[in-house]
């Protein structure tokens, strides 16, 4: 593991594995690099992976309360793989938040990817426009949710944000030390909304989406919110040759819970993208 300055943020990030295929890892929001563990391992044969936690996440430095969030996490980004990858295209997989991060990764940087996995991208913007009539964020959970941020009371806004986008555990399941984690960094939720929500990188607009030309997976779980469906599909329909996937049985966090399924999904995928040696 290693800690130094990428993209302006004292960055905590590890590298696993042994195989042919450079990939970098983006988690979830209130996740960690660590997260990975089970599913790299079973594609340890054919990647060297590239992990790092976001702002205020993990071991990285705090978020600095100001910038944009999914910026910053894209900057960190490409500091990995321009160090790393010497700025040679890499395999990306992003999960939720950090799917985002790598759909805008594959628009301002298409030089540096060479497929795109995104596992639930919470872009929720795409569901919005799409379908309206879905009311996005007004489920009564995150209702609760928003209601105890503004209360202060970050204990219960964690326990009903993770309700919906946990990995079905339930709250007083959780070991006491997650509970405090998550509760410490739920404001790092509402810094991603005007990404998300909103579309502070543009993805949307001037046909950026339909200029990604690297191979595209998109994977949900059987049992996800329905909006998560409506994002994927919304985004195939943009991105041309795009395919979706999904994980039966599966929630929002497939890759922590059911890590064998989606390693297999990638490794399927990623058999018909070829790697292609440096000059």
């Amino acid at each position: 593991m290693t800690q130094d300055v990428r993209g302006g943020v004292p960055t905590h990030w590890i590298k696993t594995g042994g195989g042919p295929r450079q990939s970098l890892l983006i988690h979830c929001s209130l996740g960690h690099a660590g997260g990975w563990s089970r599913m790299v391992a079973k594609l340890d044969d054919l990647v060297t992976a590239i992990a790092y936690d976001l702002p205020g996440h993990g071991r990285s430095a705090d978020w600095d309360g100001v910038s944009d969030i999914q910026g910053v996490s894209m900057a960190m980004a490409i500091d990995l793989l321009e160090d790393q990858a010497k700025g040679r295209p890499v395999d990306v997989i992003g999960h939720s938040f950090g799917g985002t991060v790598a759909l805008r990764l594959s628009v301002e940087r298409p030089d540096l990817v060479r497929s795109l996995v995104l596992i639930e991208p919470v872009f929720f913007t795409v569901a919005m426009v799409d379908r309206p009539d879905l009311r996005v964020g007004q489920d009564p959970h995150m209702m609760q949710y928003r209601k105890a941020l503004a209360a202060g009371d970050r204990d219960a806004a964690a326990q009903a944000f993770t309700s919906i986008w946990g990995d079905g555990r339930g709250w007083e399941r959780l070991p006491e030390s997650q509970r405090k984690a998550m509760a410490a960094r739920i404001h790092l939720i509402e810094a991603g909304s005007p990404a998300i929500y909103g579309d502070c990188a543009g993805m949307l607009s001037g046909g950026k989406l339909e200029q990604i030309a690297c191979p595209v997976l998109l994977i949900r779980g059987g049992d996800s919110p329905e909006a998560i469906g409506v994002i994927n599909e919304g985004l195939a329909r943009r991105i041309p040759g795009a395919t979706q996937l999904d994980i039966e049985g599966a929630g929002h966090m497939a890759p922590i819970t059911h890590p064998e399924a989606v390693a297999e999904a990638i490794r399927a995928f990623w058999m018909q993208v070829p790697v292609q040696e440096p000059a």
